[in-house]
């Protein structure tokens, strides 16, 4: 998702209207207008194809599982020689999915996606007016983390939004096969495609209860791992194949889906679209696989752990090669109190909290206190808890270590977190304390 900056002169003309995806009233097998338009002004926006109509209705089946709700944004009093009217020129669209954050339940998050601003209406005010109305009722609905997945870096952290999540791209040279330090254990299947469809949401609930960062998906990841769609495009991707890894009782734990790059690429190499896990041992059965197919040279993989654990599962960990590491999730406080509650922690202690916020949502002074694992967070006043560990930091430091995926000390080097040696000692015990967090869902 992203938007980019450029002039304008103020919202003021501008019509905004928020909507589900829908079909047509007339014809069901198309999408109605509104949708269908909405659906040109992102591709617009993220330079896609041209959209082909008659796939609308499969994408409009996706927006709806997923309760995505559609908000644009539209120009009237254009230019008559201007793109159709009815084409927004800024788009923006959320949606609800449950976060692991280490606690006893999933939290329920507020997804931000889709947002585009049309290079001829920017600097007007646009992206800042869905943003901030649009996190306001998330909060107010009850929701106390907001997240998005950024195309840009540059845009978000004025909303208070901060990194919080990160990928490895990683390669593996396969000639002759990986070997690996353990025997292998259960059994791995190619997939038939509609089976594998069917069983992608279950086995991904699994991985997401047992994943510190992981983030619940939508529609698309079934249907791209069953090679039905092709990205975001709902046009069918017939390289890609599946396999499913079966434990010892014969119960599907892990799927892996993937694709040739053709003969002219050299070396020959096969791309692994999606690979999830509801286990350790299932993610290196599914890499055993994977390493052992014939005539290939090599693996890629832009979606692994930045705490790998295959590298240490191979008899030659010098095959493994990181090539990039780049940021996936943002998260964004809405609600303080609930989003440190809802947090589990490894470690334990007391610290006060100062969260400075752009725009006023998580701004405020909170007592934390985490004793076994459980964290509780109250608003404390002017001059209490003197005696207690204090930090100064920004809304958006704060969304970056709530995962723990960067210490406060980084945190402190880089001007986002203010405080002494022992508040950011205590920080770290208790935000960076055990696992990575690792999150593979774009959206």
């Amino acid at each position: 998702m992203g938007t980019g900056q450029s002039a304008g002169s103020g919202t003021d003309g501008l019509r905004f209207e928020s909507f589900p995806a829908g079909y047509d009233p007339a014809d069901p097998a198309k999408a109605d207008q509104r949708t269908a338009r909405w659906f040109d002004a992102v591709n617009l926006g993220f330079h896609e194809d041209r959209s082909n109509e008659e796939r609308f209705p499969a994408q409009v089946d996706g927006y709806l599982r997923d309760g995505r709700v559609l908000t644009a944004v539209y120009d009237d009093g254009g230019t008559e020689y201007a793109w159709d009217p009815a084409v927004p020129v800024a788009t923006y669209a959320t949606m609800v999915n449950t976060l692991n954050v280490g606690g006893t339940q999933l939290l329920p998050t507020h997804l931000v996606t889709a947002v585009t601003v049309r290079p001829t209406h920017r600097r007007r005010g646009i992206l800042r007016k869905m943003i901030t109305g649009d996190l306001a009722r998330a909060k107010a609905a009850g929701l106390a983390l907001a997240a998005l997945t950024a195309s840009e870096a540059t845009i978000y952290g004025r909303f208070g939004f901060g990194a919080a999540t990160s990928t490895a791209g990683v390669e593996l040279e396969t000639r002759g096969g990986l070997g690996f330090t353990a025997p292998a254990r259960g059994t791995v299947a190619i997939a038939d495609p509609d089976r594998l469809r069917t069983l992608v949401p279950e086995i991904f609930r699994l991985h997401l209860e047992r994943t510190f960062g992981a983030l619940g998906r939508q529609h698309a990841y079934a249907m791209r791992a069953a090679g039905e769609w092709n990205g975001e495009n709902t046009e069918p991707d017939r390289a890609v194949r599946g396999v499913l890894r079966l434990d010892a009782e014969g119960v599907p734990d892990g799927y892996a889906a993937y694709k040739s790059l053709g003969w002219r690429e050299e070396p020959h190499t096969i791309k692994v679209i999606d690979l999830v896990a509801a286990s350790d041992e299932a993610y290196r059965e599914l890499w055993r696989y994977l390493g052992s197919i014939d005539l290939v040279d090599r693996l890629t993989f832009t979606e692994a752990p930045v705490e790998d654990p295959l590298p240490w599962m191979l008899t030659d960990r010098r095959r493994y090669k990181v090539t990039s590491v780049e940021d996936v999730l943002w998260l964004r406080i809405l609600d303080p109190q609930a989003a440190l509650a809802a947090r589990g922690y490894f470690g334990g202690g007391t610290v006060v909290l100062e969260i400075d916020d752009p725009l006023g949502l998580a701004a405020g002074t909170f007592l934390l206190e985490v004793h076994g694992g459980v964290g509780t967070a109250r608003p404390a006043g002017p001059g209490e808890h003197a005696q207690r560990p204090r930090v100064r930091l920004t809304a958006a430091a704060l969304g970056s270590l709530y995962l723990g995926a960067v210490s406060a000390r980084t945190l402190a080097a880089a001007g986002g977190v203010q405080a002494g040696e022992d508040a950011l000692a205590v920080l770290d015990e208790l935000f960076t304390a055990g696992p990575a967090p690792y999150c593979s869902t774009h959206f």
